[in-house]
Formats: structure tokens, C-alpha cells, sequence
């Protein structure tokens, strides 16, 4: 996804449970995925080259550090870790055919209601996200190269896959997918936090929390 597009979907999804000083932390990092040197030899923070496995490991290790950080009192720490994670599962419906693998299943269905951890789709062997082709591949990120550059790239590399922005098809899809997979990622580790803990990640007074608790 595209910068602003990450910073929407982590607003729209975390936004009632979060305080906006606490949010701005956590989008902090989760931008900081997308910076240059992030971008070449690591696939598993972005799920590219079908990095399924790293990445799924990767994201584990992440709602670790955020259970870790709160724990030892580092709630800043414990942000910039759901930060590096909502980038991250964000990507996944960004740069993989898990979308186009949704709609043919369930072709009615509105992309607001698209469910971001089917089963059938994450265990198919058709599941697959888009392969890094340098050089050209980093001219796809210059608008001015991309329509010059897309024709020269496989369709199954990342940029000739990714739908990071509204002009590609089933941008809704993979929006929505990802606010629904960033709400289940809190909604989860805050299973497995105190009261207390859920107080310090949000930044919320215990009286606004428990209006905007997930349970």
C-alpha cells in the first residue's frame, strides 16, 4: 500500500480504540516499514516473493514484542511493534492474489465484508504475492517511469500484482481486507492483555476504554 493508504486503513481500524497521540506512534512505525532500506532483501516485511512462511513468522514475532514490551513497562516499544505488524498484515492483501481469490469465491459479495483470514484461501496452493524484479522493479515506484515500465515486468512481479492504490482493480477489496485484518490483530492481543496493559497501549483513560474495548 501506498503511504497515505496505510495511514487510512490504520486510522479507520484502530482509530476508536487508540488514543491519536498513541495511533500517531503506531502509524509512525508502521510507515517506517515502507523506507528505502527496507525495500530490498526484506520480503517477509512486506509478504513479497511469496515469502508466505517468513512473513506469517515475522508477524508473530512482532504481537510477541508487543505482549513483551507492555510487560516490561516499554509502551513505546509495544507501539512501534503493532506498528511494524499492522504494515505488514496491511501488505499481505496488497501484494498477494488473495483478493482476486476472495472474488471468485464469493463474487457478490461487497468489499466491506470481505473476510481477511479465510481458511480455504490461505491454505490453497494458488495463493501466491508478486516477485521483486530489479532493476525495472524500482522504476515502477517513479510515476513518471511506471506506464513506460509496467509493460516490460511479468505480471506476476510485485508491480505488475500489487494493488496499493484506487488505480488498480479490487483496490476496495484489499482496503477493507486490510482495516478488517488490523481490527482482528487488536482485537486479538487484546486477548492476552490486562486491563492495565490494554490502558497503556491505547493511550485511553479507563473510562473511554471501556467504551471502545473490543471483546
Amino acid at each position: 500500500m501506498k503511504t497515505r493508504y496505510h495511514r487510512e486503513i490504520t486510522v479507520q481500524a484502530l482509530g476508536p480504540y487508540f488514543h491519536p497521540l498513541a495511533l500517531e506512534e503506531v502509524i509512525h512505525a508502521n510507515l517506517g516499514q515502507d523506507a528505502w532500506y527496507y525495500q530490498l532483501g526484506h520480503d517477509r516485511y512486506h509478504f513479497d516473493n511469496n515469502s508466505f512462511v517468513a512473513g506469517d513468522q515475522y508477524c508473530e514475532e512482532q504481537r510477541q514484542l508487543v505482549i513483551t514490551n507492555l510487560t516490561n513497562g516499554m509502551i513505546s516499544k509495544a507501539r512501534q511493534a503493532m506498528g511494524r505488524l499492522t504494515h505488514t498484515v496491511q501488505d499481505f492483501y496488497a501484494h498477494s492474489n488473495y483478493v482476486d481469490l476472495w472474488r471468485a469465491r464469493f463474487p457478490d459479495s461487497p468489499a466491506k465484508d470481505i473476510d481477511p483470514l479465510d481458511a480455504e484461501i490461505l491454505r490453497s496452493a494458488l495463493l501466491r504475492s508478486g516477485k521483486i524484479v530489479y532493476p525495472l522493479e524500482a522504476l515502477s515506484f517513479i510515476d513518471i517511469f511506471k506506464p513506460l515500465v509496467l509493460p516490460l515486468l511479468p505480471k506476476d512481479s510485485h508491480a505488475g500484482m500489487n494493488i496499493d492504490d484506487p488505480s488498480r482493480n479490487n483496490f476496495d477489496w484489499a482496503f477493507n481486507a486490510s482495516v478488517n485484518r488490523t481490527v482482528k490483530e487488536y482485537s486479538n492481543l487484546s486477548q492476552k492483555m490486562t486491563q492495565e496493559e490494554i490502558f497503556c497501549l491505547t493511550g485511553l483513560t479507563q473510562a473511554a476504554e471501556k467504551k471502545n474495548l473490543i471483546t
